[in-house]
């Protein structure tokens, strides 16, 4: 059975169609009128094997918040679904990845408790257009509304985009890690019997 999950998310600000295959293949159509952020979005699921497909109207010409911020919103939920009680999973991982000249780790939990740690600074404020502090809203996003726990280091770099490229690639490396299928897991992989 497939593990996937849609969702639509309207508000004044913004409006999202996302549907997320996390037992895909890295395929990604992304449409946030945000050129960089659809850059990342499309590392994320070539990385994760995940099928993703996201159309999102946003209030750009104020700036990229709420759009950035609501994708993450919906990404979040999206996992959330698509995992269901989250038996069998692997629920752990974590990845540290190399850049150029950029290292950066990233470790998770889908722990059913949302928290976020980030350990990264920007050497500077934009990446084109895109405001940097917004990585750190994207990923806040997805670990508050998938429910997880989500660590972001960074060891060393000094590019802007290659950093912000290690952290998406890192993190799909680990959650494809996290929501494997382990063989030899029978039920939920906790002892509370639950990771809702």
């Amino acid at each position: 059975m497939p593990r996937t999950a849609s969702i639509q998310r309207q508000t004044a600000e913004t409006d999202i169609q996302l549907t997320l295959n996390i037992d895909g293949s890295g395929i990604a159509e992304i449409n946030t009128g945000v050129g960089f952020f659809d850059h990342m979005l499309t590392l994320l699921a070539k990385h994760g094997l995940f099928d993703l497909k996201i159309e999102a109207r946003g209030d750009t010409h104020v700036d990229y918040h709420h759009t950035v911020e609501d994708v993450g919103i919906c990404l979040g939920k999206a996992l959330a679904e698509a995992l269901g009680n989250k038996a069998g999973i692997v629920r752990y991982g974590s990845k540290t990845l190399p850049m150029e000249e950029t290292l950066a780790t990233v470790a998770l939990d889908l722990s059913g408790r949302a928290w976020f740690v980030n350990r990264v600074t920007f050497p500077t404020e934009k990446i084109g257009t895109f405001d940097t502090e917004l990585v750190e809203t994207f990923f806040q996003s997805v670990a508050a509304n998938a429910l997880m726990n989500l660590h972001l280091v960074l060891h060393h770099g000094t590019n802007s985009h290659h950093i912000s490229e290690s952290l998406f690639k890192a993190t799909a490396r680990a959650l494809r890690e996290a929501v494997a299928i382990d063989p030899r897991q029978t039920g939920v992989p906790s002892s509370k019997g639950t990771l809702s």
